[in-house]
């Protein structure tokens, strides 16, 4: 039996993945065909506020169109949650008396193409009584111009508070920084847009689903809600996904509705959603408001944090997660990794006229910490300090870990001051200070406030709590509480191993990271590994994959049910070679006579216990099939954080911002697989850059979406991207099977805090301080004309 090459956990193999995407082998539900399957295209309200006054099908195309009301038996999408004083709202699959955003659904059309269905949806005719549109967060708490749900009084989902008396810390803080921030609606834009294909299976009586879905698990119970049938009646696939990110994190309204449609007609139907539905409809996120104060003492340490902040929540709760999630997070992560006296929190969710918000690569966090870093520079510059020595001052030690700060977030491990002492290395600060001074690297005359390039460094450290458990999501009252994580090891007649997890993987490579997880606990090769997911009828039940999870929670599953699985494998092989089980040891994908060259393979045990049990005692019961559970030993989640440094080149005339240089300091604890890590702080980065710079889904007054295509929807691409370098920390969490800790989310998350730091460094001489992403030209010379203004006025210059 040959060697196996470590391939298991910190090994940067290869995604084994790649082979059928690169190749086009891959099948998303886009590439599912079926006999006889019709296509499906739905009327979308043109208005964003309005009672439906009327509507009228096309003549001769009876069985072809549907409103609500066709749709016997449909109950609305209802999100619930325990939060004290939640107000839930009825999200009907197709709008019944009234619509409360541009794009929601009103009729679906049925027909042999999507061509045919959209000239059929053309000829639906729909009567709108029209209703002043709530569009600006704030108006929509102070002053409504309307309710969107009469029978609420109001347009806020929630309220909550996180009290604390500062009082006295006011009294005695020596910089007090107060600051309105600004963070833009975005699209999420997943390259494969939300997908479904359903058709009804006669013989067994159930619904089967393909849909581009994150948690199937849980798309099945909701769609047992809506449609009144039992979840066994019910198979959710999630085939290939091109891109999660939240946005596949839902219940659709469109799954119910082509649910119901394929058990009515008796015929596979399918809807595949186009970028102008997915952007103007569909995907919106991370629209939120802050009126935040910093106090601090004169070297800059901080004493209290005193927050009030909107999320602009639009105009329904999506099941399951609410629409309460981003901003009942606010609350409790807006302290990040800071050490503090004092902290008060007040948020709301606010309803408008707009799509429901959806959680996002990173959820909450990509604006707390756009927040918190860019008023904590505030402070540096009030301070005369660096802002990464404030920093420094400020952040939790690790001599201090395991740390619970203010909000009670359990911190597991780590070396906060050591990623910022690194990153500020990396980046070369004294350097780009002596640039900044002589203006020779960037072109500049120092004395002309229009003199051309200006350098400027930003620095941002945040932490993401990932793998949250039974305790904190039940604390949050969201309906999906996960418990204990599972995975089904099976070993195959001839010796290939069958993980079954109920996660799924839309590019996080757990085809690969849990194979190598198998190989460190079995040593099988990870080539001899076959993971399922994806299908209710095939895995055991998962929340699925949100929160940075399934590195700890599938790869612990995996773990437990490889290593009973071994202990299996040992009993047999003791029975056949007569030795005691401790005299066994896994290594090289077989089972060795520890001392002797005695040993059988994988396949060998396998065939031995499926084809020749005679040679078994009959007193060994214990199949080579595991079902077990795990959860880790605390948990409230892991945290994984990172420093990110840049710099940039700010143009004064034109307000282009040039990404030079990008340093990022990570640390998730232990990796399973570094090249895929690094995969995933690149490609959440990218998305963090788009939300600094560039991405913004704008509404005029009336609630019209004003970026309904990627010719108005801003986009980075390559050439947008820096070249970034990441440096790792490994800081093993205690409380995980290998250490490693959840970091999906975090390369999303710092980025506009960093670059718009380094915008404000850069512009500071100027008087210039950005406080609204994206930092697009306009918001820069807006920014630049309003300092000169300013100082005109003063009668001062730069």
């Amino acid at each position: 039996m040959a060697g196996t090459a470590h391939k298991g956990v910190g090994a940067s193999l290869p995604r084994k993945e790649d082979a059928r995407f690169l190749l086009g082998e891959g099948e998303f539900v886009g590439d599912i065909h079926r006999p006889g399957m019709l296509e499906v295209a739905f009327v979308r309200a043109p208005v964003a506020h309005a009672r439906i006054a009327g509507r009228l099908k096309p003549a001769g195309f009876e069985g072809r169109v549907f409103f609500m009301q066709d749709l016997d038996g449909v109950a609305p999408i209802r999100a619930v949650s325990g939060l004290p004083g939640f107000k839930a709202s009825d999200l009907w699959p197709l709008a019944r008396d009234k619509v409360r955003h541009v794009g929601e659904a009103v009729a679906m059309c049925v027909a042999e193409t999507r061509a045919e269905a959209e000239d059929l949806a053309a000829q639906v005719m729909v009567e709108y009584d029209e209703l002043p549109a709530v569009v600006d967060m704030e108006a929509a708490l102070s002053a409504p111009p309307a309710l969107l749900h009469e029978q609420w009084g109001d347009n806020v989902f929630l309220e909550s508070l996180v009290d604390g008396d500062l009082a006295a810390i006011r009294a005695r803080a020596e910089i007090r920084i107060t600051r309105r921030l600004r963070t833009a609606r975005q699209s999420m834009a997943p390259i494969e847009g939300r997908a479904v294909l359903c058709e009804w299976n006669g013989r067994l009586g159930q619904l089967e689903m393909h849909s581009a879905a994150q948690m199937p698990h849980i798309t099945r119970a909701g769609l047992s809600e809506c449609l009144g049938i039992d979840q066994g009646a019910i198979r959710v696939i999630a085939p290939d996904v091109g891109g999660g990110f939240g946005y596949k994190g839902i219940l659709l309204p469109e799954e119910v509705c082509l649910g119901w449609l394929a058990r009515h007609l008796r015929r596979p139907v399918r809807w595949l959603e186009d970028r102008r539905e997915q952007l103007t409809a569909n995907a919106n996120c991370r629209e939120h408001h802050y009126d935040l104060t910093l106090h601090a003492d004169r070297d800059g340490r901080l004493l209290a944090i005193d927050c009030e902040a909107i999320v602009d929540s639009g105009a329904y709760s999506l099941y399951p997660f609410s629409a309460c999630l981003e901003a009942a997070q606010v609350g409790s992560i807006l302290p990040g990794p800071y050490t503090m006296e004092g902290y008060r929190c007040r948020t709301w969710s606010v309803a408008t006229n707009k799509p429901g918000i959806l959680p996002y690569r990173g959820v909450a966090r990509t604006g707390v910490c756009f927040a918190l870093e860019v008023t904590l520079d505030a402070v540096a510059r009030a301070a005369g300090r660096e802002p990464y020595e404030v920093r420094l001052l400020n952040l939790v030690q690790p001599g201090q870990m395991p740390y619970d700060n203010i909000t009670r977030k359990h911190f597991d491990s780590g070396d906060y001051p050591e990623a910022v002492r690194r990153a500020v290395a990396a980046i070369d600060l004294p350097k780009w200070r002596a640039a900044q001074a002589t203006g020779e690297d960037a072109g500049t005359d120092m004395a002309d406030p229009r003199g051309g390039r200006r350098i400027g460094v930003g620095f941002a450290v945040y932490c993401e709590q990932g793998a949250h458990g039974t305790s904190v999501y039940h604390g949050w009252g969201i309906p999906m509480v996960p418990g204990r994580e599972p995975c089904a090891a099976r070993l195959s007649p001839d010796g290939i191993l069958e993980l079954r997890i109920g996660a799924h993987s839309h590019g996080q490579s757990l085809e690969t990271t849990l194979a190598q997880v198998a190989h460190e606990v079995l040593s099988i090769d990870p080539e001899q590994v076959r993971l399922v997911h994806g299908d209710t009828a095939m895995t055991p039940y998962s929340t699925g994959t949100w929160g940075s999870r399934c590195m700890v929670m599938s790869g612990g599953a995996v773990a437990q049910s490889c290593t009973e699985l071994g202990e299996r494998v040992k009993a047999i092989a003791s029975a056949v070679l007569d030795v005691p089980p401790d005299a066994l040891q896994l290594r090289d994908g077989g089972v060795h006579v520890r001392g002797s060259d005695r040993c059988l393979s994988f396949a060998e045990v396998a065939h031995l216990f499926y084809r020749q049990p005679q040679r078994l005692p009959p007193t060994l019961e214990a199949g080579l099939e595991v079902v077990t559970g795990y959860r880790p030993e605390v948990d409230t989640g892991t945290f994984s954080y990172a420093c990110h440094a840049v710099v940039v080149s700010v143009d004064t005339q034109l307000g282009h911002v040039e990404l030079l240089d990008y340093v990022i300091v990570e640390d998730g604890g232990t990796l399973v697989n570094p090249m895929v890590v690094d995969g995933q702080i690149i490609g959440g980065t990218a998305q963090g850059i788009g939300t600094a710079l560039y991405e913004e889904m704008p509404y005029d007054m009336q609630g019209q979406p004003l970026a309904s295509t990627l010719a108005d929807y801003m986009l980075p691409g390559a050439t947008e991207m820096p070249p970034l370098r990441i440096e790792h920390l490994q800081t093993p969490s205690p409380y995980t099977r290998f250490g490693q800790k959840g970091l999906g989310e975090g390369g999303a998350i710092a980025p506009p805090a960093a670059i718009v730091n380094a915008i404000n460094d850069a512009l500071a001489p100027l008087g210039v301080e950005l406080t609204e992403t994206p930092a697009t030209p306009r918001r820069i010379l807006a920014a630049i004309e309003a300092a000169e203004v300013e100082r005109s006025g003063s009668g001062t210059h730069a």
